[in-house]
């Protein structure tokens, strides 16, 4: 059984997707991008700024799923540039303490709408 896990704290999704699905004891969080939810437009800052936009974001969507940043396992960090590597960390490194979750970070030819970051996770529910 999947449940579809909707909230209005996170950005609405820009296609056929769902910001999250809970499912077998996890939650499993669409890729997220520096959209601020209030207004719908895009943190077009420093790598770090969007970051923490990404990661404001995914903690809203795990809320609303039951789950937490601190549950995370796993995350899949794309970066249009890998030379932004280590602003990207530094912000990241604040949101998972001293128990980070796995990470795989890969450089992408393109993100969505221009971005820099995008982050998807999975947490237990």
């Amino acid at each position: 059984m999947k449940e579809k896990i909707q909230t209005a704290s996170a950005p609405n999704p820009v296609g056929p997707y769902s910001q999250a699905i809970r499912a077998g004891g996890f939650v499993f969080a669409s890729g997220q991008i520096p959209l601020d939810p209030a207004t719908g437009q895009l943190v077009r800052g420093s790598v770090e700024e969007q970051t923490r936009q990404v990661l404001e974001n995914l903690k809203q969507v795990l809320a609303a799923a039951g789950s937490s940043l601190e549950k995370v396992v796993k995350t899949t960090v794309f970066m249009s540039d890998l030379k932004g590597f280590e602003a990207m960390n530094g912000v990241y490194a604040n949101y998972f303490g001293e128990t980070p979750p796995a990470r795989s970070t890969v450089q992408a030819a393109a993100l969505p709408r221009g971005v820099d970051v995008e982050i998807d996770v999975i947490a237990l529910a």
